[in-house]
């Protein structure tokens, strides 16, 4: 944990590298033979998980072993969790106390008691005996210690609370709307540690299948130099602007946050080079620092790896990765698009200098940026047609000839690289600073960009799993580690061959020791969650908050997510950004589609778990807790509440975006085609850097309060054209609930037909209302009728509703509803689609009004001699 020193000092390299080791790896650097174990650990424990993922698990290890995974996991992330992380401030760090040492075996051999007495707790038929519940409770008191240890007192306290609540469910100080009959030992034990519900469930899996992998990668592009790179790509090709460090700050971080999943070390990795050249150009300390923090934060949102609680939602959503990716790319792109606007706002708000004596412009400069990534996309997905080529020429050969096509790319590509100086890391206190000039160091590192597109192209292409994708964008990180040195070497005609192999097998081996101490803190952290996952299926809190959430906010949709938004916020004071999001979205996610289903409004899973995701890496930056902001300001000298209260300012556009993809969720990509999505993508941009000028308070130039107020709105246009139009003309007619199997037989196919639903909870008998939306199908009215699988009966001028069939596709949405009580289900109304004119005509008038905007400001301009 950082603390803000009193005179703001800026900390040394080796603080700060201190700083992201407590954070994120563990601040204990034990000599001698606990070192070397320590390293062997992780080596041992990333070599696992990467056979793990690969197509030869089930030839290399036992069933059992891959059966029992999430413990071998969860042991090695609490072994490694003591030996790393000292349990006070206090403590040793340059030696493992023996209490360590016992807490490290105890708590990894209680983690794999699973696997040690599996059969049995498999002939037990998964309950707990007398025995085991005491080496559960034992494992589950280590677990939060470690957990401590490794992510802060919050995570353990939190956990501890809901165990609490399992024991202390009927007791008197609980109150009534959340008592129930409590759990025994025995069974809160059964279904915390022996199970798959509690500390060994879904969150732990993805940790294990997923996670690791992805942190692997990043650990291991990292060592072999492609951090650099890309930040000095970003200088290269924006340093030289206005706000030109700021700007590469912004790009920089975007491409670091492939490789750093952690906002901490994404904060110090580029802001020790940016945040001092920000400050050069007239960036305050605090702005330069919240620069870096809003920039380096966002890098969890952006495909293709995000953040591991992106990984979470496959399972938590049921969708693939591609799908969850697909989603989040529109709003993770135009957020860092408003950002990059917001840097250039403040630079040319306060008229600051550019760097160097380059002169280009920016049209050139946006060009070049959008070629190259336009390139590189085009590049990912058109690589697929040479390997269907390759693969029908080739046959079953086609993988050896693929990989030897692979080597000599990369030979190739390193062939180019050879021929130009290696990179070396700039000093951004020099008294002269010389920027980069991209087209003469883009060849040093091109092939860094092969792992990714590898990674892509499984990803999206091949559509393999996470694990499987990430686990061969590894091996051919393994290959440029071994063996770009001594390449490079023989390409330039030198002879040191030997000892450059032997250094870039220690930089394999410290991107492995890397990539397991950064684990360690995800997986006790998931492991952790766990228990406040299982204490929800355990003792059914989950719909009792639902209740709750849904009386404090009256019903109303939006009161429910500004709560929702706040909850993520205060728990991420305490809590990492993974387990946070899996406190709230597995207490809130379904609670917000439910009520947004009671409100008329058909809300996506997805959406709502992106919504938590979202407010919870806001966290990171909200003062008083916000950790990247701390880090920020270790680097700049800055006031740390202060950087991290204009980095959250820097970062409405992060608050602002999931409000609005919930009501739009056009801007998810969600049911558009090519053209919409096209059309959404550039309205969507504009609207962001609409609302950007907005909140800045600048446009062309200093904006008077009504123009901000106008920009504001007509951004909120541009986001929700549906909201203007649907004021104008409805989208819906009124149906009579018992026409409602005409108006399905006179539907278009493919058109949606809205049925509310009114009847009597079931839980209740309060009387309550849903929304369903029924897709018309092919066939006659009847055959949709019994596609639906909906029962309905006519009585009395009533369309009543009887229990749907197990197999209708609304039977879940219906569940919740007492079909046999005294007051029937019954539709209360149904609505047809209507002929509403096209929502994108509100986009004219709302460009057209921010140009008079900007030809009033110009006016302004022109009148107080300010160049136009």
């Amino acid at each position: 944990m950082a603390e803000n020193t009193s005179e703001n000092r800026a900390l040394s390299e080796e603080e700060l590298q201190d700083l992201v080791a407590s954070s994120d790896a563990g601040a204990r650097d034990p000599a001698g033979g606990a070192s070397t174990l320590l390293a062997v650990v992780a080596v041992v424990w990333s070599l696992f998980q990467v056979l793990l993922a690969s197509p030869l698990a089930n030839y290399v290890f036992p069933g059992d072993v891959i059966n029992n995974s999430r413990q071998v996991h969860l042991a090695f992330a609490i072994f490694l969790a003591f030996m790393a992380y000292p349990a006070f401030k206090s403590s040793p760090r340059n030696y493992i106390p023996i209490a360590d040492w016992i807490l490290g075996l105890v708590g990894a051999f209680i983690a794999m008691y699973g696997f040690f007495f599996y059969q049995k707790i498999v002939d037990a038929g998964g309950l707990a005996d007398n025995m085991d519940k005491w080496f559960a409770l034992a494992g589950l008191l280590i677990l939060f210690e470690g957990a401590r240890r490794a992510l802060g007192p919050a995570m353990a306290i939190i956990a501890t609370i809901f165990l609490g609540y399992v024991f202390l469910g009927s007791s008197e100080i609980i109150p009534d709307v959340i008592r129930w009959k409590g759990a025994s030992l025995k069974k809160a034990m059964s279904h915390m540690w022996i199970t798959s519900e509690g500390v060994f469930g879904i969150a732990l899996g993805v940790s294990t299948k997923f996670v690791f992998l992805f942190v692997l990668f990043g650990a291991l592009l990292d060592k072999a130099g492609a951090g650099n790179y890309f930040i000095k790509m970003a200088f290269g090709a924006l340093g030289h602007l206005k706000g030109g460090p700021a700007k590469a700050a912004v790009v920089g971080s975007a491409a670091t946050g492939l490789i750093s999943g952690s906002s901490i070390a994404n904060v110090v990795t580029t802001g020790t080079f940016t945040i001092p050249l920000m400050k050069r150009v007239g960036f305050s300390s605090e702005k330069a620092g919240a620069v870096e923090v809003a920039s380096s934060v966002n890098g969890q949102i952006m495909p293709p790896v995000m953040g591991a609680a992106a990984f979470l939602m496959v399972e938590y959503v049921g969708i693939s990765y591609v799908e969850v990716i697909t989603h989040a790319f529109l709003p993770a792109t135009i957020s860092y698009i408003a950002l990059v606007y917001i840097v250039h706002l403040e630079a040319v708000k306060n008229n600051m200098p550019t760097l160097g004596n380059r002169v280009v412009s920016m049209g050139k400069t946006i060009g070049g940026m959008a070629a190259f990534f336009v390139g590189f996309a085009a590049l990912c997905y058109g690589v697929q047609y040479p390997v269907q080529w390759i693969s029908t020429l080739a046959g079953d050969a086609s993988a050896v000839v693929m990989s030897m096509l692979i080597f000599v790319s990369y030979a190739a590509l390193l062939w180019l690289a050879a021929s130009v100086p290696d990179l070396e890391p700039d000093d951004p206190n020099a008294e002269e600073v010389e920027l980069p000039v991209v087209g003469e160091i883009y060849k040093s590192g091109l092939y860094f960009l092969m792992p990714i597109i590898v990674l892509v192209y499984f990803l999206m292409i091949e559509q393999k799993s996470p694990g499987l994708s990430a686990f061969w964008a590894t091996m051919l990180l393994f290959v440029i580690l071994l063996t770009q040195r001594p390449l490079k070497a023989i390409f330039r005609g030198e002879s040191d061959m030997v000892n450059q192999f032997k250094d870039g097998l220690a930089d394999l081996v410290q991107g492995l020791i890397d990539g397991a101490r950064n684990m360690i803190g995800i997986g006790l952290a998931t492991a952790t969650a766990g228990v406040i996952v299982g204490t929800v299926t355990l003792t059914g809190v989950g719909q009792v908050m639902a209740d709750l959430v849904e009386f404090l906010s009256g019903g109303n949709l939006i009161l429910m997510l500004v709560m929702v938004g706040l909850l993520s916020l205060i728990l991420g004071m305490g809590l990492p950004t993974t387990a946070n999001y899996i406190v709230v979205s597995s207490l809130m996610a379904g609670v917000v589609v439910e009520l947004g289903a009671q409100s008329g409004l058909i809300v996506p899973l997805i959406a709502v778990h992106l919504f938590v995701f979202y407010f919870g890496i806001m966290a990171d930056v909200t003062p008083p807790v916000g950790l990247a902001s701390f880090a920020a300001a270790a680097v700049s000298g800055g006031d740390a509440i202060k950087t991290g209260f204009i980095a959250f300012f820097y970062s409405l556009r992060t608050v602002a975006l999931p409000f609005v993809f919930i009501f739009n969720t056009d801007l998810l990509l969600i049911d558009v085609t090519w053209v919409q999505g096209i059309l959404v993508f550039i309205t969507a941009s504009i609207a962001i850097l609409v609302f950007t000028a907005g909140t800045m308070g600048w446009f062309l130039t200093k904006s008077r309060i009504y123009e901000s107020v106008a920009l504001v709105l007509v951004a909120f246009a541009l986001f929700r054209p549906d909201f203007v139009m649907d004021r104008i003309q409805s989208p819906f007619e009124q149906v009579e609930p018992s026409a409602f199997a005409t108006a399905l037989g006179n539907a278009t196919e493919g058109e949606e037909l809205r049925l509310v639903v009114s009847g009597p909870d079931f839980d209740t008998g309060d009387i309550k209302e849903t929304t369903l939306v029924l897709p018309v199908g092919a066939g006659s009215a009847d055959e949709r009728m019994a596609a639906s699988g909906l029962l309905l009966l006519d009585e009395d001028g009533v369309t009543k509703m009887d229990e749907p069939s197990f197999s209708s596709p609304f039977a879940g949405s219906l569940g919740s509803f007492d079909f046999y009580g005294d007051e029937p289900v019954k539709i209360a109304s149904v609505q047809a689609p209507a002929n509403q004119l096209p929502k994108e005509l509100v986009f004219i008038p709302a460009l057209i009004f921010v140009m008079f905007i900007g030809f009033l400001q110009r006016a302004r301009m022109s009148r107080t001699g300010v160049p136009a």
